[in-house]
């Protein structure tokens, strides 16, 4: 069965209690029930989360090997972690799909969050739609891993 890596980055594990007027209040379980719900039967879901940038882009290598397309909510590593973007760069030219996710719209947001080094290699970017962006990147996803080789 295809599996989507659901990967965020650090602090997401806080959704629901850190800054709510920004995130709202869905908790990162709340996300990963409701993807697992919308799945289809075909495609296995797996959301995880870390605070470490060297974890992360080793589940953006997992992805390559596996041939698992990837949502990804990089968050502050967004601005400025350049080998999150290369690791990134080594998932899209390998033909699958790398959604990056924000939940709040960055460009609203604070200056320094106005860049991404992550969106110039990501397949597509959602952002400013609250957790519902997870579900339709999972949908673009979902409807892509027929034509996805080895997935």
């Amino acid at each position: 069965m295809p599996r989507v890596l659901v990967l965020n980055g650090p602090n997401l594990q806080r959704l629901g209690t850190r800054e709510p007027a920004i995130y709202g209040s869905a908790t990162l379980a709340d996300v990963e029930r409701d993807l697992k719900a919308a799945a289809p039967e075909h495609v296995e879901v797996e959301l995880r989360q870390t605070d470490d940038e060297a974890t992360l882009i080793s589940w953006l290598h997992e992805a390559v090997d596996t041939r698992s397309p990837v949502i990804m909510n990089p968050a502050a590593f967004t601005h400025y972690s350049y080998a999150l973007r290369d690791a990134s760069v080594l998932v899209t030219e390998a033909g699958l799909p790398l959604i990056e996710v924000h939940i709040s719209n960055p460009h609203r947001r604070e200056e320094f969050r106005h860049t991404s080094v992550v969106s110039g290699v990501a397949t597509g970017v959602i952002a400013g739609l609250g957790v519902e962006g997870y579900l339709l990147a999972l949908r673009y996803v979902a409807a892509r891993i027929g034509s996805i080789p080895g997935a």
